[in-house]
């Protein structure tokens, strides 16, 4: 099996006041960078130095921005005037299949934001690439619980075939996650200095109730899913 050139996702809100938004991410194939169509649109707010993140390892000398606020500033100008609850349908394309929920917007966007945050080029969240690549829409908790503790252990098994430690215990995944936390709390930081309604910031905050319920309940989430494998034991 080989990569793709490039994967393909459209977001696709559709308002009951006015005409649908769509949203054609492309990501490079074997990088699973993300790959603009138009000319990067900077913003003030988009400064590296603008809240940013504690933990982050990047020198302001050498990225002058944020690489997630980049890939943000031409996407959440769409949503300022927006309320976070406010109902609408949202359709998602992939090269695959279509997925669609009637949902509300802050989940809606919540879900297309963790793509752009996780191909943009950020360190931190750069870690979480391998989901991006099998992405799904509007995922509950305890599929994001299974979909990333399977990915993280399937990066072991690589990791263990090139002849290198392996983690059975997920501690580095909790490690990632408390990561992907502060990486949150920054953006959220950054988005509170814009002017808007709450819709951009309530969707990161739905992204940081991932993050944080992993970490806190990794032995607890993992056990409750082991009804899953009984025909395994």
């Amino acid at each position: 099996m080989e990569h793709k050139d490039n994967v393909y996702f459209e977001y696709i809100f559709k308002f009951t006041d006015s005409d649908p938004i769509h949203f054609k991410i492309r990501l490079n194939g074997k990088t699973l960078d993300y790959i603009p169509d138009n000319p990067v649109r900077t913003a003030k707010w988009a400064l590296l130095e603008n809240e940013k993140c504690s933990n982050c390892p990047l020198n302001p000398a050498q990225s002058l921005y944020c690489p997630i606020a980049l890939n943000l500033v031409s996407i959440l100008h769409h949503f300022t005037e927006r309320i976070s609850y406010e109902k609408l349908d949202v359709a998602v394309k992939s090269e695959e299949r279509t997925y669609s929920a009637y949902t509300t917007l802050q989940r809606g966007l919540s879900s297309m934001l963790g793509i752009y945050m996780v191909s943009s080029g950020c360190p931190i969240m750069a870690k979480l690439k391998p989901m991006v690549r099998y992405h799904l829409p509007f995922a509950s908790v305890e599929e994001t619980v299974f979909r990333s503790a399977s990915t993280y252990l399937l990066g072991q098994y690589f990791r263990h075939k090139q002849g290198l430690p392996a983690d059975l215990d997920l501690s580095g995944l909790m490690k990632i996650y408390e990561e992907v936390q502060e990486v949150n709390m920054g953006m959220a930081d950054r988005l509170r200095s814009v002017p808007a309604k709450d819709a951009n910031i309530n969707a990161l905050i739905v992204l940081d109730v991932f993050a944080k319920e992993l970490p806190q309940n990794i032995g607890q989430s993992l056990e409750s899913l082991i009804y899953i494998f009984n025909g395994q034991l």
